[in-house]
């Protein structure tokens, strides 16, 4: 009897956490309800980003009563400008720039420190897209040995792959090599750029085994003979150019074999196809074959966002050869313009008006050609890293006895050997300091200092920001110089970039399409902050070395 009363005891002790359990215990989870009560996340069919190579801010509006309805007027009519983005990194170079338009991160954290840079692990100057582990596809040259993998961050096209399990497409196209495959990412489907010894367009097996069938169809119509048959001429009469300087200028660039001086028109016949890139049908090419891409890889048309990265690198080469105020150059922008009209008309039609993100902006900008400079009593001058390190290498073996104390020198830095240092058994910081005394004496340098110094030399802002952005710990050299204001590292003739003055750093940056709102700020935004822009619209997460913000104005 005492047994059972007991057990009664214990099972009415139990009764109720049994009953509790029951009661709250979870109901199996009905997928098939769920899905019906859920709203899918709203994202656009495709995104479209164009890097315009060296375009300067100011060319949105320069050029802009010469413009057409459809191109630049369009994107600044129906879209949102950022009329205050700058680059945030030194040195303002393309490779860098392209990377962290599209990593929204800095060469300190990504890696791409310059287009090359010397490393001290293979002894040698490293260019920012080589692997030496895969072929090409496409061609019998060497043009396709490059791949992603000096790359040390995720992209957004990656991170848009990597949120839907790989099912989003994304494709990098642009003559340069490292404008198509820095922007694609480690997990594209595929990148292409033009092979200029061979006039075809390739890629690398790091992506593929075979060249894709409408791929070699392009390459068979033989688009740069086509374009180059006819001399370049100007789209308008050529009195009408009149934002521009006069037609024959001593320091603008010639082409090879050139023996009409640097006037219109321009012969490009019988010249290598590798001069389309230096003319405004380099532009109207690539974005020919980016259609080819978006349609024969079906974006836009699945039930994910699809990523197409377009680079236009004519823009860069013809700025380099004849300058920011030739007519070559304003030429080539309304050219641009037109090829934009194309380009939206096509995109309307292919994959729908509104249904398409599209984004346009620069990696770089240019300076000044110092020789127009001087022409019209403006401050500037040339450098020329290459004779600057063979002088400083004589005086410090005269000085010091160490031969070829400097290795190499490239994005603005030296690198030092301090092997030769320590058998001579020298101080690294005497003979840092006597060739910094030494780089001060010219006009061109503005400031040279040991790069460990960074954070203690005297700096204004934002130069001291963006040289730390710059400096990659395992990369990076060892003596940094800045030039003075419109100096450049180069000859009598064109004109560079790579400096944080804001002819270099200020770059366009216009937003169209699906969920924009038309209208503009003047908030300083930063190249790094398209990325995790576009991460917010697309929502999903930003790539894995990202520093910059959500420019919060854009959307509606």
């Amino acid at each position: 009897m005492k047994r059972n009363n007991l057990l009664t005891i214990a099972l009415l002790a139990v009764a109720p956490a049994v009953w509790a359990q029951k009661a709250t215990s979870p109901k199996p989870f009905d997928h098939t309800a769920a899905h019906k009560g859920t709203k899918a996340t709203s994202r656009p069919k495709l995104v479209v980003g164009v890097v315009v190579d060296q375009m300067r801010w100011d060319y949105l509006y320069r050029y802009g009563g010469r413009y057409a309805g459809g191109g630049f007027k369009r994107l600044l009519q129906e879209g949102f400008s950022c009329e205050n983005t700058l680059i945030n990194y030194t040195p303002t170079i393309t490779a860098c720039g392209h990377t962290c338009v599209y990593t929204g991160s800095v060469p300190a954290i990504h890696g791409i420190i310059g287009n090359t840079w010397y490393s001290n692990e293979i002894g040698r100057t490293m260019y920012c897209a080589e692997d030496t582990t895969v072929t090409t596809v496409g061609s019998t040259s060497a043009a396709g040995k490059m791949s992603p993998r000096n790359m040390l961050v995720t992209t957004i096209g990656d991170e848009l792959r990597l949120s839907n399990n790989f099912r989003s497409k994304v494709v990098g196209v642009a003559i340069k090599d490292r404008g198509a495959i820095l922007p694609a990412g480690h997990s594209a489907n595929a990148a292409f750029w033009y092979d200029g010894s061979t006039g075809n367009w390739v890629t690398s097996s790091y992506y593929m085994n075979e060249l894709p069938g409408w791929a070699q169809e392009f390459n068979n119509q033989k688009w740069p003979q086509q374009y180059l048959a006819k001399p370049w001429t100007t789209l308008y009469p050529l009195s009408t150019y009149t934002l521009s300087t006069a037609d024959e200028k001593a320091y603008e660039g010639k082409y090879k074999n050139s023996t009409t001086g640097t006037s219109f028109p321009h012969d490009l016949s019988g010249i290598a196809n590798g001069t389309i890139a230096a003319s405004p049908y380099g532009n109207t090419m690539t974005l020919e074959f980016a259609k080819k891409a978006l349609e024969s890889y079906n974006m836009g048309k699945g039930d994910v966002t699809d990523f197409l990265a377009i680079s236009l690198s004519s823009t860069d080469y013809v700025g380099h050869q004849f300058g920011p105020n030739s007519i070559e150059v304003e030429d080539t922008y309304l050219r641009l313009d037109h090829d934009l009209a194309t380009l939206f008309q096509y995109l309307d039609a292919k994959v729908g008006k509104g249904q398409y993100l599209f984004f346009i902006t620069a990696d770089h900008g240019v300076a000044h050609v110092p020789g127009f400079l001087q022409e019209n009593k403006l401050p500037g001058g040339t450098w020329d890293d290459r004779a600057a390190m063979k002088e400083l290498n004589d005086k410090v073996a005269a000085k010091f006895g160490v031969n070829n104390v400097i290795k190499a020198v490239d994005n603005y830095q030296f690198w030092l050997n301090y092997d030769n240092i320590a058998a001579a058994g020298k101080s690294s910081n005497d003979i840092q300091q006597f060739m910094i005394t030494e780089l001060l004496k010219s006009p061109a340098i503005a400031k040279a200092f040991p790069v460990r110094d960074l954070m203690t030399t005297v700096l204004p802002e934002p130069m001291r920001t963006m040289m730390t952005n710059g400096y990659n710990t395992k990369r990076s050299g060892d003596i940094q110089i800045a030039l003075s204001p419109a100096y450049i590292d180069g000859g009598k003739t064109g004109t560079t970039h790579g400096l944080w003055y804001p002819y270099d750093a200020h770059i366009p940056l216009v937003w169209m399409g699906w969920g924009i709102k038309p209208g503009k700020t003047n908030r300083t935004t930063g190249m790094t902050d398209i990325t995790p822009t576009l991460a917010a619209l697309l929502h999903i997460q930003m790539p894995s070395g990202n520093v910059g913000q959500v420019i919060q104005e854009i959307t509606h």
